[in-house]
């Protein structure tokens, strides 16, 4: 017997001259000679996870550069005022902070991205692509709104139409996104320090120079507002800002890639998956307060239909501290700067969530790019269709999809995991170890973004529209663990044993870096990503059960 079979438990081979059939065969040989998956589908082995906690962290955090958050709070403050704007945007930071941290510690910890953890999470292996659309969509959306924002730019700086605007920013990152993870990690790492220098130095020489502008900022009371704080107002602006929930899922594309954690590193590696993962939502939530006052301070110069505008925030703030000829060409550096950052990291976790999705559903693997060129296809369009003059509409439509999404799988870890012990504490995303559907994250998830939205578009009547962010969470939250213990947990897990001998963790509580050669497509895999074959005494990696569509290798299901 092999060193493999020697390994292997739990299997009823049949005979072992049976071949694959040649869809199969075919379709994985397409995925492994897909030289810069990055390891689109699967979980990230440690072979390749080779950077350090702080670069991880430095990478991740690069890719919220984005300008959106300077947009949102000025639209939010210019309808609501300031008062309404600052405590809408805490509310919303406490959510995001508070459901980002199991998922980013699942993510960092077992090594695998947000759709993975989704499918072990409530929702099964087929329930998920529900969500991975959610997040393709919201990654598309933020393409094209940081897209939109680069195009007001390159019109201010180089008078280049918005039409022309739109397609440049489009086309100039598909050769930074190609290369996956190890492209993206250089370019985050040199431009995020001359990202910073840009943005905070014109707010503190404003600030230094003339308090005046704390002051007129503190006291705006907004074109909707009478000043006051109401309830309503909080609301539909916390509404807006919890669009950005799904930024966890992009967080943890980078956070998937940390290095084992141990009793020696364990400090910087928390440090890292807390600043990077739930963390981010600290800097958000500052550019979004950043965007009310710059919007305030330039509101009787630019009017309230360019005072959301980042180029004009900008501009104007460059404009108080140095020489003319330095205004413009410094505001669109950084509008360039910080679109790039953040739409490789759009356009990477858009397709991976793309081909996610596709593989499953047609069992057929065409590569990462193809997806890379769908999602920017979709951002393209939304740019032309002019997407940024009903940005506050779109996101607080979104929002409620988000949040019930994120809430659904937060509380399964936190919740159904950890205190009633119903879902497996290991996240699993193997297909055949996992139902194809799993009612407790469906239900719960289809219920509240249904109930939210309806809320959102009046349907539930005008008074309780601005609660639908509200409705979205406490649905989601309700329901997850109610829908566990009415199952009584039974629809987590297909199978309990993948058939494999050796432990799934190391000694550390890792995942094990055992490597074992699939045989399908005879390439060596470390020990989670594999199970045993119903078939032979051998093993299958996750991508080649993706793509079995005949089902040959699958496990057969115990009770």
């Amino acid at each position: 017997m092999s060193t493999t079979e020697s390994r292997l438990t739990n299997t009823e081979p049949t005979d072992p001259t049976t071949t694959d059939t040649p869809t199969t065969q075919t379709s994985a040989d397409q995925a492994v000679k897909e030289t810069l998956e990055d390891y689109t589908l699967r979980f990230a082995p440690r072979s390749y996870r080779r950077w350090s906690p702080m670069v991880v962290a430095t990478t991740a955090l690069g890719g919220i550069a984005y300008m959106a958050d300077f947009s949102i709070g000025a639209g939010i403050g210019l309808a609501h005022g300031t008062g309404n704007a600052l405590i809408a945007i805490a509310v919303a930071a406490v959510v995001i902070f508070v459901t980002g941290f199991p998922l980013a510690y699942y993510g960092a910890r077992y090594n695998i991205d947000l759709d993975l953890i989704t499918r072990g999470s409530g929702f099964g292996y087929y329930g998920s692509v529900l969500t991975s659309v959610i997040f393709a969509s919201f990654t598309f959306i933020f393409f094209a709104l940081e897209g939109s924002i680069m195009a007001q730019g390159l019109k201010l700086g180089l008078g280049l139409p918005l039409w022309l605007g739109y397609l440049v920013s489009t086309l100039m990152v598909i050769p930074l996104v190609i290369y996956g993870m190890k492209a993206l990690s250089k370019l985050q790492v040199w431009t995020t320090p001359i990202w910073l220098i840009l943005m905070v130095a014109p707010l503190v020489y404003l600030i230094a120079t003339d308090p005046g502008t704390v002051d007129r900022f503190l006291s705006y009371a907004g074109t909707d507002g009478d000043g006051g704080v109401n309830t309503a107002s909080v609301l539909l602006g916390a509404g807006v800002c919890l669009s950005l929930i799904a930024q966890i899922g992009e967080q943890i594309d980078y956070l998937r890639f940390m290095p084992p954690k141990t009793e020696e590193n364990k400090r910087g590696w928390w440090t890292a998956v807390v600043m990077a993962g739930p963390g981010w939502v600290v800097l958000g939530a500052l550019k979004q307060a950043i965007g009310v006052f710059l919007a305030v301070y330039i509101l009787a110069e630019v009017g309230p239909a360019a005072a959301p505008e980042p180029i004009q925030q900008f501009r104007s703030a460059f404009d108080a501290m140095m020489p003319s000829w330095m205004v413009v060409p410094l505001a669109v550096a950084l509008v360039v700067i910080s679109q790039i950052k953040i739409n490789v990291t759009n356009a990477y976790s858009g397709s991976l969530a793309w081909t996610n999705s596709f593989t499953r559903v047609t069992g057929n693997y065409p590569g990462r790019m193809i997806f890379v060129l769908v999602n920017l296809a979709f951002a393209l369009v939304l740019m032309e269709a002019d997407m940024f003059s009903f940005l506050n509409s779109i996101l607080g439509f979104y929002s409620n999809c988000a949040i019930a999404w994120v809430v659904t799988v937060a509380t399964d870890i936190g919740v159904n995991k950890y205190l009633l012990k119903l879902s497996p504490l290991r996240p699993e995303f193997r297909r055949g170890m996992l139902h194809p559907v799993n009612p407790v994250g469906v239900v719960a998830f289809v219920a509240a973004s249904g109930l939210s939205i309806a809320m959102y578009f009046h349907v539930l009547g005008d008074t309780l529209q601005p609660y639908s962010p509200v409705a979205a969470a406490l649905i989601a939250f309700v329901l997850t663990p109610l829908m566990a213990v009415v199952t009584k947990g039974r629809y987590y897990l297909r199978r309990t044993d993948d058939g494999i001998a050796e432990p799934y963790l190391d000694a550390d509580g890792n995942p094990s870096a055992l490597t074992l050669d699939c045989h399908v497509c005879h390439q060596p895999y470390e020990r989670p990503d594999l199970t045993a074959c119903a078939t032979h005494v051998a093993v299958v990696c996750s991508l080649c059960l993706s793509t079995d569509k005949a089902g040959d290798h699958l496990l057969p299901a115990t009770a």
